[in-house]
């Protein structure tokens, strides 16, 4: 149950969608309410709020979803809802923080595969046989930080507190990609790299791809120094950097990874009209998300997910 705080919190948002609230079916087959917080973000109003997103609520035979900080059983800098094991919250409100958001998604917490995420351009295929890999099984494969497969019933999972999910759909060939692309992972490119990964696994094709850029930090409230940005202009065009990477001046810059990502998604060969954004900054959306920023790094972890069915 949501702590009265935590009540208020999704209160306000119900209150601020004013009559952009719409009814959804809920991973049981019953009617639920959610809160469009922007133009392509859902915020399911339950006692688990989890975000969804248009662009793959449409799509019938998958299902997805992005926690909030809210409805879970953690306290202290965790609360409530933190699903990172290596915060130094207690392991057995981790899992029962999991066993809750899974229920509210409509997929099985049992089956979850995670990587270990280390900012990285490495690309994970996964099936089956790797369900429970990071959580109740021992991972045999480390410093990924995207997945991939074309098997239903295996549920992705990355982690992020600032740092962009990307949620990738090949429409045709019915396989998915989940990615974790940070500033390091952006300069990498790493979601093109998926998508090549996937190409090469699949047969995708670019123009087959539905892409959602998930919530994390927006190009308002990062600021990076000299040392970062000069990593983008590197591993960008010029006339691309000029895009995502404004001089605040003293050596400071504003760094847009959605304006990045959507870039090397359109590079890529993604038709623009199939990548959104959700336009939900997790520092401006603080009290509903957990921010490494906002925080200072006193936080929780958020995580994204996505399964064919």
């Amino acid at each position: 149950m949501l702590s009265q705080a935590e009540r208020m919190i999704l209160s306000l948002y119900e209150q601020k969608a004013g009559d952009q609230i719409i009814e959804i079916d809920s991973p049981e087959g019953k009617t639920e309410q959610a809160a469009c917080i922007t133009k392509e973000a859902r915020l399911r109003l339950t006692d688990t709020p989890v975000l969804t997103f248009q662009a793959l609520d449409d799509i019938p035979y998958i299902k997805h979803g992005f926690s909030t900080r809210l409805g879970g059983v953690s306290d202290d800098i965790w609360q409530s809802m933190n699903l990172g094991f290596t915060r130094g919250d207690d392991e057995s409100k981790v899992k029962e923080n999991f066993k809750r958001v899974c229920k509210a998604i409509g997929i099985k917490d049992t089956r979850l595969v995670s990587a270990s995420q280390e900012h990285s351009d490495k690309i994970q295929l996964v099936t089956k046989e790797d369900c429970g890999k990071g959580f109740h099984i021992k991972r045999d494969f480390e410093n990924a930080d995207a997945l991939i497969t074309n098997q239903k019933g295996v549920p992705l999972v990355v982690y992020v507190a600032d740092c962009v999910p990307i949620f990738l759909v090949d429409r045709r060939n019915k396989a998915i990609g989940l990615v974790h692309s940070g500033w390091r992972g952006t300069v990498l490119h790493i979601a093109a790299k998926t998508i090549l990964k996937m190409k090469e696994q699949f047969g995708t094709e670019s123009e087959d791809i539905i892409a959602v850029i998930g919530p994390s930090i927006c190009g308002m409230c990062y600021e990076v120094g000299e040392e970062v940005a000069e990593e983008f202009n590197i591993a960008f065009k010029k006339s691309d950097v000029s895009v995502f990477l404004k001089s605040k001046g003293d050596g400071k810059y504003l760094l847009d990874l959605w304006k990045a990502n959507m870039i090397i998604l359109k590079n890529q060969g993604v038709p623009l009209s199939q990548i959104s954004t959700s336009n939900v900054c997790t520092s401006c959306h603080n009290k509903l998300l957990f921010s490494h920023r906002a925080s200072k790094g006193k936080r929780g972890t958020l995580a994204g997910f996505i399964q064919l069915v």
